[in-house]
């Protein structure tokens, strides 16, 4: 499901430049716009459950305000994040969205590698992607679940060196790496790292905080056969784009 020869696009938390972040609704929304699936962020509540939301509090995204880790299932269901829509479990998810559709999972909190593993086994692992940017969540989830895709994120260029090495130890399937890199680093330089992660065996997984770094001085187009995976704010707008350059 994830070998393609076309760009594979995934909704950034849904489609969260026109809806509620990381809601039933934008992860809907996205895939009917034609994404091929989603991205999300995962944390465990109190009482052990697998819940959906960027941050490590719900205060930006919804009308109450407390940290996820010291509530109950019960006691989010009641924040609304926007247009009625309530904070999403990890297998409320998996069940909304058509059997085809990918899920990249994104461990924000350690605690939650446990019982998100549990949950993708029983959920077409085929379909997944577990990312993280802290290499102890991603050895965490490794202990529980071997064969299941994961995906490195980049944050910053101190973690280039250590790839080699991670990816014989974790397994990794991708480096999912900003396409902030360009305005940090250059637009050379970027070509140069993106180059040596697929000659180590990697595929590149492209996001970003601002869609508009995708489109600026046609960047997306220039890396053209550098990277596999784009995750977009607005996927409809990215399906248009990468279609009128015979990426789709």
């Amino acid at each position: 499901m994830w070998e393609s020869d076309r760009v594979i696009v995934l909704g950034h938390r849904g489609c969260m430049g026109k809806l509620p972040e990381n809601s039933l609704l934008a992860f809907k929304k996205a895939v009917e716009a034609g994404a091929d699936g989603v991205e999300l962020d995962v944390w465990l509540t109190k009482d052990g459950k697998v819940v959906v939301m960027h941050d490590e509090t719900i205060d930006r995204t919804s009308d109450m305000s407390g940290r996820q880790k010291d509530m109950t299932l019960e006691e989010l269901k009641k924040a609304d994040i926007g247009l009625g829509e309530r904070i999403p479990t990890l297998e409320e998810v998996f069940e909304a969205l058509p059997d085809d559709a990918l899920i990249n999972v994104e461990l924000k909190d350690r605690d939650a590698v446990e019982e998100v593993a549990r949950i993708v086994k029983e959920n077409n692992p085929e379909r997944v992607l577990i990312s993280s940017f802290d290499v102890e969540a991603l050895r965490g989830y490794r202990r529980f679940d071997k064969e299941t895709r994961m995906g490195l994120l980049i944050e910053s260029e101190d973690v280039l060196p250590m790839v080699p090495k991670l990816k014989e130890e974790l397994n990794l399937w991708s480096v999912n790496v900003p396409i902030e890199a360009i305005p940090v680093l250059g637009f050379e330089k970027t070509v140069q790292a993106l180059g040596w992660a697929r000659s180590l065996g990697l595929k590149v997984v492209l996001w970003t905080e601002n869609d508009e770094l995708f489109y600026k001085d046609d960047n997306l187009l220039k890396l053209k056969g550098l990277f596999e995976v784009v995750i977009a704010n607005d996927v409809e707008r990215m399906l248009s784009y990468l279609k009128n350059a015979g990426l789709r």
